[in-house]
């Protein structure tokens, strides 16, 4: 398939699996979000690229596993850029923006990168993108009331900040960003990617309405007004689509770059009934909302239980522009699945590692997930195994049960992966 839709891709920071009311929350009302996934695709079973910021989005943006990725984790622990020693992407590291630039998309980005350093080689100017507003850094991406952010290679001071003032929100300038980036480039075809910070601490935002009456903490007032807050701009995005005439002239996606940071147990369940959170590769630190829409294509009211992840985002991309994509990604094109059609991936791995807690490694085949749980070194840990159509909740480890399988993983884990120079890790 040969086409030239616009592309958006809004992703949130933290946002928990069970947040939304499509997907069970019950809590913080998500109409808009509720009303986006009954004229599109709801999936069930869709997985970030890491369970933590900076990965993740290398995942989305270059369709390879941390396993082969550039950037592993927030913070490189050999080498790296400035005191937080953070990696940047480097020229070789072919992005999905840069695809799309070559297809003759305009390309723009808004909200938090994370994937290069000021005057590094990931700056998202250099990474196929023409222009972008937002933050570099993910720590500076902590206040919502910043001193500066950057319009491409030059810092825009927030007057309104000045002293530690909280006069200029940042999070509402991006969405600002995003809906003038349309408007000016909805003739098409465009590329938006809208990696927002919401609902990530800290947790500020001008107003708590209409949650100030609720028996919460202040913290929890915050973060379901982020969400409510997310709900809105989605509305606002979509309602332009529509205004400018474009709707189905756009593939929209929504999702999170991870699990949610906290649980929120007793008061808005975040991950459900999902085992684990933000940092962790248990299923509540990887598995993401993720809602597709594009009239006439996609299938509305759609519930899809395909299994899929991040890497997967670039290959469907370059299929559905007719473009080539590199040969050494991991993700493969999810667009049949999109379009409604059947796809048997039921064969294949995904993988996921982190280093944020030890070593952590976990694997996605068919209805088996294996995890080894954190170690200093590779391979230390024996593999646990959970059945997730029966198992979810990953409570059940049936490792001595089915040692096939788990040889069958152990297999694959031996070549899927090479050493990173930023993260080395003992064997």
């Amino acid at each position: 398939m040969t086409s030239t839709p616009n592309i958006i891709f809004i992703l949130c920071d933290d946002l928990g699996y069970n947040d939304l009311g499509c997907y069970g929350g019950s809590v913080i009302p998500t109409p808009n979000l509720d009303r986006l996934a009954g004229t599109g695709m709801r999936f069930t079973q869709c997985y970030t690229g890491a369970p933590i910021c900076a990965p993740s989005r290398c995942v989305l943006m270059t369709g390879k596993h941390t396993g082969h990725c550039r950037v592993r984790d927030n913070f490189g622990r050999v080498g790296g850029v400035g005191e937080q020693k953070r990696v940047p992407l480097e020229s070789e590291d072919f992005t999905v923006a840069e695809l799309l630039k070559q297809a003759g998309y305009a390309t723009g980005m808004t909200g938090k990168w994370g994937l290069g350093e000021p005057g590094s080689t990931g700056i998202p100017n250099r990474k196929g993108f023409d222009e972008w507003f937002g933050y570099l850094n993910q720590r500076n991406a902590h206040t919502y009331y910043p001193p500066y952010l950057w319009h491409n290679e030059t810092k825009v001071f927030l007057d309104g900040n000045r002293d530690d003032q909280q006069g200029e929100y940042s999070h509402d300038m991006v969405v600002q960003f995003a809906l003038d980036f349309i408007r000016r480039n909805h003739a098409g075809p465009c590329y938006l990617h809208i990696p927002w910070t919401l609902p990530h601490g800290q947790y500020e935002i001008p107003s708590v309405e209409p949650y100030d009456d609720m028996p919460w903490s202040d913290d929890e007032k915050v973060y379901a007004a982020m969400v409510s807050r997310i709900d809105r701009q989605v509305g606002e995005i979509v309602a332009l689509l529509d205004e400018l005439d474009i709707r189905d002239d756009t593939l929209l996606f929504f999702g999170s770059d991870h699990g949610a940071a906290r649980r929120w147990e007793g008061v808005f369940d975040s991950c459900g009934a999902l085992r684990g959170q933000k940092g962790i590769v248990y299923e509540g630190g990887i598995r993401t909302p993720m809602i597709c829409s594009w009239p006439g294509h996609i299938p509305s009211g759609a519930v899809s239980d395909q299994v899929w992840y991040y890497a997967d985002f670039l290959p469907t991309v370059a299929e559905i522009t007719g473009r080539q994509e590199p040969d050494d990604v991991d993700g493969v094109s999810i667009l049949p699945s999109l379009l409604g059609e059947p796809q048997d991936l039921t064969e294949r791995f995904l993988y996921w590692e982190f280093y944020g807690r030890g070593f952590q490694q976990a694997v996605r085949y068919g209805d088996w997930k294996a995890v080894r749980p954190s170690t200093d070194r590779v391979f230390d840990e024996p593999l646990e195994l959970y059945d997730l159509s029966e198992d979810v909740s990953e409570s059940s480890n049936v490792a001595a049960e089915r040692p096939e399988v788990v040889a069958s993983i152990e297999e694959f884990l031996a070549d899927c992966r090479v050493d990173s120079p930023n993260w080395p890790v003992a064997r």
